[in-house]
């Protein structure tokens, strides 16, 4: 089985995991990683991320699309996987204003965090399928 990174976890999980509900068995190594860290904040802090690696998409698709708007209250971390070659964001104010552009060159996953509260939408064109998540931006303290 081959493994990767989940971006900026720290853990692993077999290639497609964050795509798709991954066999319990393919989840037990990454909870264990968790479970073994002795410092209370640290072991919160893995299992928090593994928490948002299996919450759903709020966003996902295929191709091109313009999402409804969404608003934020506070900085929100856009988390985007492609499972394409070519996969272009346009973060887009209330006004309809390309706040900023994101790409993913040859599939893959990026975050981008979104410091200012307000109504935006995406803008994504893709070459296949991708999905795109909001989390809320953890203080990494303890």
């Amino acid at each position: 089985m081959r493994w990767s990174p989940i971006l900026a976890t720290g853990l692993a999980l077999p290639v497609g995991a964050a795509a798709a509900p991954a066999p319990e068995a393919a989840l037990r190594p990454a909870f264990a990683q968790c479970r073994a860290l002795s410092q209370e904040g640290e072991r919160l802090r893995c299992y928090d991320r593994l928490a948002a690696i299996l919450a759903p998409p709020r966003f996902q698709g295929r191709l091109t699309m313009q999402t409804e708007p969404f608003a934020i209250t506070a900085p929100t971390v856009l988390r985007y996987e492609s499972d394409g070659p070519i996969f272009v964001l346009a973060l887009k104010d209330a006004r309809g204003e390309v706040v900023q552009n994101l790409h993913i060159g040859g599939g893959g996953s990026a975050t981008h965090t979104i410091a200012v509260p307000g109504t935006y939408t995406l803008q994504v064109s893709g070459s296949e399928s991708w999905r795109i998540w909001l989390d809320p931006v953890r203080d990494p303290t303890p």
